[in-house]
C-alpha cells in the first residue's frame, strides 16, 4: 500500500491559501460596495419611524440581488418579497431568512411559492395585496432597531407596471404611514 502522507503539508497549504483568496475577494467585494451611494429602488432608505428603517431595494428583481441586500443587512428585518414568480429558486435564501428575517410580507397575487420555501424559517409569513397592506402587515410584524426590506427577488408586472412604479408606490406608502404616526 503506497503512503500518501506526503501530501498532508500541500493540502493544508493549498486550503490555506483557497482560504485567504476568499477571504480577500470578500474583502474586495465589501470595500468597493461602501463606497458606492444607493440608488433609487436600490437599497434607498425612505424613512425611519419608531427606530424602524424603510428599505426600498425594488430593482431586487431576481433572487441573487435579493441575497445581497438581506447579507448586508445589519440586525432583524421584515421582508417584503413579492411578484411573477417565473420559476424563482428561493432555496438559496433560506439561511439568510432563519438568521435575519423576524417576519415575511409577500406582495403580490400568487405567493404559494414564498410560503412553502419559508414555512418554518420565518416566525410569521402574511399575505399583501398593494404596497399600503405591505407596509402596515410590516410595521406590525417589526420590532424598534429592525429593518423592513422592500426586496422582491422577482418582476413587479403582476400587481404594478414596473420595478419603479412597485419601488414608488412602496415610498409613498411609507411616507403617508410616517406622516400618519407624527
Amino acid at each position: 500500500m503506497k503512503d500518501k502522507t506526503w501530501n498532508k503539508p500541500t493540502v493544508s497549504a493549498d486550503q490555506e491559501m483557497f482560504n485567504s483568496l476568499l477571504e480577500l475577494r470578500k474583502q474586495i467585494i465589501e470595500e468597493s460596495v461602501s463606497d458606492v451611494q444607493s440608488t433609487r429602488h436600490r437599497q434607498e432608505l425612505i424613512g425611519k419611524w419608531n427606530d424602524i428603517e424603510f428599505i426600498n431595494d425594488s430593482k431586487a428583481t431576481n433572487v441573487d440581488l435579493t441575497w445581497y441586500s438581506l447579507e448586508r443587512l445589519q440586525g432583524t428585518a421584515v421582508w417584503i418579497v413579492g411578484g411573477l414568480q417565473d420559476g424563482q429558486d428561493y432555496s438559496m435564501l433560506k439561511e439568510l431568512v432563519a438568521d435575519k428575517v423576524r417576519g415575511i410580507v409577500c406582495l403580490g397575487r400568487e405567493n404559494s411559492r414564498v410560503f412553502k420555501t419559508f414555512l418554518g424559517f420565518a416566525d410569521v409569513i402574511v399575505g399583501a395585496s398593494s404596497a399600503d397592506e405591505a407596509v402596515k402587515a410590516a410595521t406590525a410584524l417589526a420590532q424598534p432597531g429592525d429593518k423592513i426590506i422592500l426586496s422582491p427577488a422577482c418582476s413587479s408586472h403582476d400587481l404594478f407596471d414596473s420595478y419603479e412604479d412597485r419601488g414608488n408606490q412602496f415610498s409613498k406608502a411609507v411616507k403617508t404611514f410616517i406622516e400618519s404616526k407624527n
